[in-house]
């Protein structure tokens, strides 16, 4: 009933290479924050069950991981008595598409009055957005499949429409299932096919599994028995924090190897700000060496000698991966 909140590192092999490169007193991998919000019942949009708790639990976040159950068991009950992840996917869409449907029409009824004198252009550019969005979510379609510009999409994004983030399906599937799906994973995949989304399929009863083994190495010969090269946890991690549009850049020294979270098309500038709002404001230049080469070339030092470091200005656009130090002053 009470959305649990969880804060976990980012699983970043590059990380572990540069500890041991480096051998730093301390290692601090960058961090994920996810949500667990109890499912939505019949009649949520309109405020059944806990339905508008729920749903104001979903607008504060910036992606959804929709769990869909793709499984036979007799011994776990489904609250429809069958197994089909389709049609539990179709009640979430339908509830949170209504209540964007309910939002869109109460901000037609604010906008339409000023768009239609056409004096005020904003309005008149919201108004015609906002009926694209009826449209699309009057025929069962999430509001994501409305294609917008960047302009566009700054004039409607204060709406915060809950079908307009992206979205994650995780088919939880049995053993046999985790490598390769099975027919429930297969009509996901054909039923999201043209959303705009992403999937993954886990395990998640082995993954309770693999968690309880103590040592990294009885984990890792686990899931090679399973045929996998990570674990479902791993890789949900990893593909949320792509899903937000996240990447990694690094500092790393004898003190410290850390990566830090910015938005993929950042400057240099925000990125430094990410470290603290100093570095930002008072930003002159970044150093940079791309991660192949320090790990090839093994320290900062043998970069430095063979030319390996960038200087970057304040329109350097960052790259995942890369190794910065930033020059400021305030």
């Amino acid at each position: 009933i009470e959305a649990n909140v969880c804060v976990t590192t980012v699983p970043d092999e590059r990380l572990i290479k540069l500890a041991e490169i480096d051998k730093p007193k301390r290692v601090i991998p960058t961090t994920i924050e996810i949500v667990d919000i109890a499912g939505l019942v019949k009649g949520a949009s309109k405020g059944e069950g806990l339905g508008n708790k729920f749903l104001a639990n979903i607008r504060n976040t910036n992606a959804i991981i929709h769990v869909l159950r793709c499984f036979e068991d007799g011994n776990i009950t489904h609250v429809d008595g069958s197994v089909d992840p389709v049609r539990d996917k179709g009640v979430i869409d339908t509830e949170l598409q209504l209540k964007d449907l309910e939002t869109v029409e109460n901000r037609i009824a604010k906008v339409a009055k000023q768009a239609q004198t056409g004096g005020d252009k904003i309005a008149k550019r919201q108004y015609d957005i906002l009926i694209r969005y009826k449209e699309a979510l009057e025929q069962g379609l999430s509001a994501r499949t409305v294609e917008l510009d960047k302009e566009e999409r700054k004039v409607v994004q204060d709406l915060n429409l809950l079908t307009d983030k992206p979205v994650l399906y995780l088919c939880n599937v049995d053993e046999k299932s985790a490598v390769s799906g099975n027919k429930y994973t297969e009509a996901v995949a054909e039923a999201i096919k043209d959303e705009n989304a992403e999937m993954l399929i886990v395990a998640a009863a082995t993954e309770a599994d693999i968690a309880e083994l103590e040592s990294y190495e009885e984990r890792q010969m686990f899931l090679e028995d399973m045929g996998l090269t990570e674990s479902g946890v791993s890789r949900l991690i990893k593909s949320a924090y792509k899903l937000l549009n996240l990447e990694t850049f690094f500092t790393t020294g004898a003190d410290e190897s850390r990566a830090w979270t910015y938005v993929r098309g950042a400057k240099a500038p925000q990125a430094a700000g990410t470290i603290h709002t100093d570095f930002e404001k008072g930003f002159i230049r970044a150093e940079v060496i791309k991660y192949d080469d320090y790990v090839a070339l093994g320290s900062e030092k043998a970069c430095r000698d063979v030319g390996k470091i960038g200087i970057e200005g304040k329109e350097y656009i960052v790259q995942d991966g890369d190794i910065m130090h930033f020059l400021f002053n305030v």
